[in-house]
């Protein structure tokens, strides 16, 4: 994956994309390709279980995605051996719903249609199956009261294209279903079975022909609360090819399976029905559903009661291959439900009675999750993974030879709300984004991992702060020492971190002891983690010396209420740590607040030497607006700096801290000298300031070879400074105008000699594009490289960051950071040739 094949100066790759799961039901799916798809704000993102990366992000809805399903997914694995290419739907809060394909043989996907009948409101479930190898009927469901069912003709050759044809609509009324299932009736009478549920507390069942026309058959009530999640069997279940399970779970905590049993053809006088032994479910007999010359009679099978909370998911496990030419098939009788209570559950029915019970229990223990959305099987049934609240995954493996033992794995990690900041570390060996998710979260590529690839692999290590407020910018303290940071949030207090011992050991790991503050250093550091407070704003430390035992908490003690947080137990990892661990054991503690702006902070910015953090707050007014100094060390404000009347937007020193820029809503830039006089005192002088653009100006940025600035602003140009030996500066060129505003900059050196940069531009509509710039008297820019759309975000980037910006002149291969409105975060490989 590169960037446009015509520009030949610049190549990109892709090598890390860290995003969060979309907080909506039915939004997860596992395909039998072996891959999870998922919606992450407008994207359809697609992970890979085994290597716990997330492979690409597909760009095409104009609205946040609700849910994803491939076809075919992990129930039809068996039917899709022989297929080259695999397909997947996703639908948004817009009503829309687009066809993707993935070839698997080069793992290159296109977007192939978008449904030409969508839905007024969001979608929210689509489910499918395959009726051939190579054709599939699938239905979806909005909250505008419609279900539409559609047929999809497979190409069954390798350039043919997919028929789509819609078979049936229906209104199902005021009360809008979101779950759905379908089914093949057994008995090969070509008929299906459509169920759905909802609002109503009633599984409502469809039956209907291959060539569409579904008819309303009967009712189910036993749910006393919305229907959640249904799904059926394959009528291959218990060795009787003539009846179908059908499980249902609600919002009343309840699990219910039913029995679908073919009684006999109602044409033919044979008595082709057999009488079934006197048991438990001929007692709780339901209706009869008539499907053409057949019936079936319904009945409830067993009611699974376990689950504390709403039960939003449940899933029979896919087939198992019983024999060894691959060509029979045997259902197991297992399902997993996910609740809000923060626990999965895999139930089965016991050998000698057949009374189904819960086998596998496994949960998150975080207090700060509130429990999951849905659970999936993988196509083999010996993993299975599920998402919650926190926009996180958690994937279990079952890893037992003889018994059965689920063990956690991991799984990519990411913000679940927009990205509003990052920043790499002094020597690069991590990158820190903040986030309106209220988290601060620490990226690193880990060196010693144990997966199957040799290359090193990006992973969340650390999440330093879970705070009670929307994170909007964040600053790495250069300089010597241990490793810190300052982050502003919508408080007026900046708060300063500082790593504990935990994580400097866990980075030693990751990095193998290449990090910029090694071990010999780290004997004055005397504090091993922190704990969270109890309203998330203060994380207070926990010192090497007092480490105990945590107590032994009584059986009735329940879950952890807000109140009663437990202690963080401080640990070094030896692997990229899993979200229970990244909940709350690893949080950096807040040694200072940096009290002095009178709104929400918006922007940080250290100068390189690590001596000065410059700060900015929400503002209308002048007075308001300033730009605050403070000392790093004694954390003193040693300056107030008036040059705005609106919000700064962005702020950054030149490379030889000589210069303080700003840009602001004011559509202004200003230019600060700023002089060290003595050890504590800093004198500063404006210099210039100037209406650059017609509209606001969001980001700016320092050539790093001189005193040359690029500003870029809503009005979508970027402009081309220079700071003059008398101080004043004059506009060197504009760029070509571009396609959408401008919201993020950032200027990178690569020969010092020619005075020649590229400059990294960010728009609104989540493109990137890469500029060449050589200023001598004059400016010279050209297009180096425009991103590929499947590279680039598909919602605003807030901000863009090169790593190890001074090492830039040594090498060809630099690496580019952004993160944006989508939740993702980015890091590019960019090769110049």
């Amino acid at each position: 994956m590169s960037g446009n094949k015509e520009e030949s100066e610049v190549e990109v790759k892709s090598v890390f994309i860290g995003a969060g799961c979309n907080r909506v039901v039915n939004n997860v799916s596992w395909g039998a390709s072996d891959l999870v798809s998922f919606g992450s704000q407008n994207a359809v993102a697609i992970f890979c279980p085994k290597t716990a990366q997330i492979l690409t992000t597909l760009p095409g809805h104009k609205a946040s995605v609700n849910c994803t399903h491939w076809i075919p997914g992990t129930k039809f694995a068996f039917k899709a051996k022989q297929l080259d290419r695999h397909y997947l739907l996703s639908g948004d809060t817009d009503g829309a719903i687009i066809l993707w394909e993935l070839t698997l043989a080069v793992k290159k996907w296109r977007q192939v249609l978008q449904l030409p009948q969508s839905h007024k409101k969001g979608v929210t479930c689509i489910t499918g199956i395959m009726v051939s190898e190579t054709d599939a009927i699938f239905a979806s469901t909005s909250s505008d009261g419609t279900v539409y069912v559609w047929e999809l003709v497979l190409p069954s050759t390798a350039g043919g294209e997919c028929k789509l044809s819609c078979l049936e609509t229906l209104f199902v009324g005021s009360k809008p279903m979101v779950a759905l299932s379908l089914a093949e009736l057994p008995g090969n009478s070509g008929h299906m079975v459509l169920a759905m549920g909802g609002l109503d507390n009633k599984i409502h069942l469809y039956c209907g022909e291959r060539t569409g026309k579904f008819v309303h058959a009967c009712d189910l009530k036993a749910h006393t609360d919305w229907i959640r999640s249904l799904d059926f069997s394959l009528p291959i279940c218990n060795d009787e090819a003539n009846s179908i399970l059908l499980v249902s779970s609600s919002q009343d905590k309840g699990i219910r399976i039913w029995k679908m049993t073919l009684r006999g053809s109602l044409t033919n006088n044979q008595g082709t029905y057999r009488k079934e032994e006197i048991s438990l479910a001929s007692y709780i007999e339901g209706p009869v559903l008539v499907a053409g010359s057949s019936s079936y009679q319904i009945s409830l099978e067993s009611l699974l009661i376990g689950h504390e909370d709403w039960v939003y998911s449940v899933e029979w496990q896919p087939p198992s291959i019983t024999s060894v030419e691959e060509t029979t098939y045997h259902q197991p009788q297992s399902i997993l439900s996910a609740s809000m209570d923060k626990t999965m559950m895999i139930w089965q029915p016991e050998r000698k009675t057949g009374i189904w019970m819960n086998v596998v229990t496994v949960g998150e223990l975080s207090h700060s999750a509130l429990g999951f959305y849905g659970g999936h099987w993988s196509r083999d049934g010996n993993a299975i993974l599920a998402h919650g609240y926190g926009g996180a995954f958690h994937l279990w493996k079952n890893v037992g030879v003889d018994v059965d033992h689920w063990q956690p794995q991991k799984v990519p990690s990411g913000h679940f709300a927009a990205v509003t900041d990052i920043a790499w570390a002094r020597s690069g060996e991590y990158m820190i984004s903040v986030s309106l998710d209220q988290t601060t979260r620490i990226f690193a590529p880990w060196k010693n991992s144990a997966f199957l690839t040799d290359e090193e692999s990006w992973h969340e290590i650390a999440r330093p702060q879970i705070h009670g407020h929307d994170i909007n910018c964040v600053a790495i303290i250069q300089g010597k020492g241990n490793h810190r940071f300052v982050g502003g949030a919508d408080e007026k207090v900046a708060r300063v971190f500082e790593a504990p011992l935990s994580f400097l050991k866990t980075l030693n790991l990751a990095t193998c002891q290449k990090s910029s503050f090694p071990e010999n250093l780290q004997v004055d550091v005397q504090i091993l983690g922190a704990n969270m407070s109890a309203l998330g704003l203060s994380q207070k430390p926990i010192y090497v010396n007092t480490v105990q035992e945590t107590p032994e908490r009584n059986g009735n003690d329940g879950l952890d209420t807000l109140e009663s947080i437990p202690d963080a137990v401080p640990v070094v990892f030896t692997e990229p740590p899993i979200e229970d661990q990244l909940a709350y054991h690893i949080l950096w503690p807040e040694s200072h607040k940096l009290y002095g702006h009178g709104n929400e902070l918006f922007s940080l910015s250290c100068d390189h030497e690590g001596k000065l953090v410059a700060s900015s707050c929400k503002a209308q007014s002048a007075m308001v607006a300033e730009i605050w100094l403070w000392q790093v060390g004694s954390w003193k404000a040693v300056g107030r700096l008036q040059a705005h009347s609106l919000t700064v937007t962005q702020m950054e020193f030149s490379r030889d801290d000589s210069m303080l820029l700003a840009v602001s809503r004011d559509r202004q830039f200003s230019v600060f000298a700023i002089k060290r006089t003595g050890t504590d005192e800093v004198s500063y002088q404006l210099l210039a300031r100037q209406e650059a653009h017609k509209r606001i100006i969001w980001s700016c940025s320092w050539n790093p070879f001189g005193h040359q600035f690029a500003t870029g602003s809503r009005d979508k140009t970027v402009k081309i400074w220079a700071v003059e030996q008398d101080s004043s500066v004059k506009q060197m060129m504009t760029l070509p105008q571009f396609s959408s505003s401008v919201t993020a900059l950032s200027w990178v050196g690569i020969d010092r000699q020619s005075n020649h940069g590229l400059l990294a531009v960010g728009m609104e509509n989540g493109l990137i594009e890469l500029w060449s710039l050589t200023i001598n008297k004059s400016a010279a820019a050209n297009l180096a490289v425009r991103f590929d759309t499947s590279l680039c975000h598909v919602s605003s980037v807030n901000r863009l960051s090169w790593r190890n910006p001074e090492k830039s002149e040594e090498c060809r291969r630099m690496q580019l950071a952004s993160c944006g409105a989508d939740q993702c975060v980015r890091v590019f490989d960019v090769i110049t040739k």
